[in-house]
């Protein structure tokens, strides 16, 4: 036979009963379990905070195409691999490996033309975002460090190579607060894992409250986000009764601010219950607009779905929304064939193009930073003659920057004839940072957080602001 249980209206106990173990979203389970040595002294660590000087944005929409984007084959045109494909050339390290090698120059399978009146050249790969090159900044001399997937989606996400560092976009949440307590201020929209994971959105050693909130598309894009409760009014009364068990315990600790953040994030919880829904309910959204995107309506899946629902977030007042379009397979790690490309292509290219048109028309823009980015590109060329795909290449690839204090219409660096180095002005990923930063109004050099005995920062000892890009 079994007794009925007590009633016991523990802080605890209404806790468990609220949440019941499943907690809305990752930053919350960070927020209650971290070690927040060292943080702020502010009762909530999501306060909006001043930028060290006027920004330009007030949000970041950052578009990342996982696996390695070909740049010869986008947004960097090479007429003389066009002409020379087929012959050999000399090159000393390989996919990592130092030596001397010969390779065979590969031709680029979309041809180039230039578009807008900024004349900027475009492969056939992206029609729509061709379209759009008099909004866009785009950078042909990136640089990174590693030619791993995972070291180097750490390094564009972290600023790191080799160990976990906080996101960029953590970075931003931490620098500069939210601007809507009920979202939180850090959201990744991603279908699969990317590779490195989690750490792609992690906060580490910064507060837990400050790591991103993974949204996945799909029927359910946040689990257990309607309220448990039967009812609005019996939740009203269950966080009525916790609020003053938690007034109670904070009472008796307040010299504790991690505690008082801790209850902060319940807010954050329950704020959600009542808004998010409403931002992935696309039912208002026009026809129009559906077809701008190239999105069917109903759809919950597809890059076209995850960039509406950016453009949702960022008016809402999330500072940082990422969307990553494929996970750690099936991506644009083109070794085999590099039409796989398009297909991939096909899935981002509209709803991008789409997301810039409406941010446009709605004015969001003006303080909006769209980034478009991948972690390396593809070689120019290949060990085998014929071979149909491309290899991981760090030395130098292509990314754009859109929107709020970035000239439009432009190009920036340049890779040498072939697009196998950096011929000028090179922006290595320390740079893109600092720059990305900048735009919001961030000194990257005073953006620092003490851990283990150090001050550290996302571009670690190095990186510059890009200026000669900024409007």
């Amino acid at each position: 036979m079994n007794t009925p249980q007590r009633f016991n209206p523990t802080r605890r106990n209404v806790l468990r009963s609220m949440i019941g173990g499943s907690i809305l979203f990752p930053g919350i389970v960070s927020q209650l379990l971290a070690d927040e040595a060292g943080t702020s002294a502010s009762a909530d660590p999501l306060s909006p905070r001043p930028s060290h000087f006027a920004p330009k944005a007030k949000r970041v929409i950052f578009l990342y195409m996982s696996g390695g984007v070909s740049h010869v084959d986008s947004w960097d045109p090479k007429p003389k691999l066009f002409a020379d494909a087929g012959k050999t050339i000399p090159v000393n390290e390989f996919q990592g490996r130092k030596g001397d090698f010969h390779m065979f120059l590969k031709r680029p399978e979309w041809e180039f033309a230039p578009h807008g009146q900024s004349g900027t050249e475009v492969s056939g790969l992206f029609p729509h975002m061709a379209g759009c090159v008099d909004d866009l900044c785009v950078i042909r001399s990136m640089k990174s460090d590693h030619t791993n997937h995972y070291e180097a989606t750490l390094g564009i996400h972290t600023g790191s190579f080799t160990f976990a560092r906080p996101s960029i976009g953590s970075w931003v949440s931490y620098g500069l607060g939210t601007m809507n307590r009920n979202l939180p201020s850090f959201v990744v929209i991603a279908p699969k894992s990317p590779y490195a994971g989690g750490q792609v959105w992690g906060s580490d050693f910064l507060p837990g409250s400050h790591q991103g909130t993974l949204v996945v598309p799909g029927p359910e894009p946040v689990a257990n986000i309607q309220r448990r409760a039967a009812s609005s009014r019996l939740q009203e009364l269950e966080l009525g009764l916790l609020s003053k068990m938690n007034e109670r315990h904070l009472a008796t600790r307040s010299t504790d601010p991690q505690l008082a953040a801790r209850i902060k994030s319940f807010e954050t919880a329950f704020g959600m219950q009542a808004e998010m829904p409403e931002v992935f309910d696309l039912s208002k959204e026009s026809d129009e607009t559906h077809a701008l995107y190239g999105l069917t309506r109903g759809s919950t899946e597809g890059f076209a779905w995850q960039c509406l629902v950016a453009r949702r977030l960022a008016e809402r007042g999330v500072r940082f929304v990422e969307l990553i379009d494929v996970g750690s397979s099936n991506n644009w790690d083109a070794h085999g064939d590099m039409q796989t490309h398009a297909p991939l292509a096909k899935n981002v290219d509209q709803a991008v193009a789409g997301l810039l048109k409406d941010l446009k028309r709605r004015g969001l823009l003006d303080d909006t930073l769209v980034v478009w980015t991948t972690e390396f590109g593809r070689t120019p060329f290949n060990s085998v003659a014929g071979a149909k795909g491309r290899e991981h290449h760090h030395w130098v690839f292509s990314s754009w920057l859109a929107g709020a204090g970035v000239k439009p219409g432009m190009t920036y660096g340049e890779s040498d004839e072939y697009g196998i180095d950096v011929a000028r002005d090179p922006v290595h990923v320390h740079d893109f940072h600092a720059t990305i930063l900048h735009l919001m109004g961030l000194d990257h050099t005073q953006l620092t957080y003490r851990h283990t005995g150090r001050d550290y920062r996302l571009t670690d000892v190095a990186g510059k602001v890009v200026t000669p890009i900024l409007g």
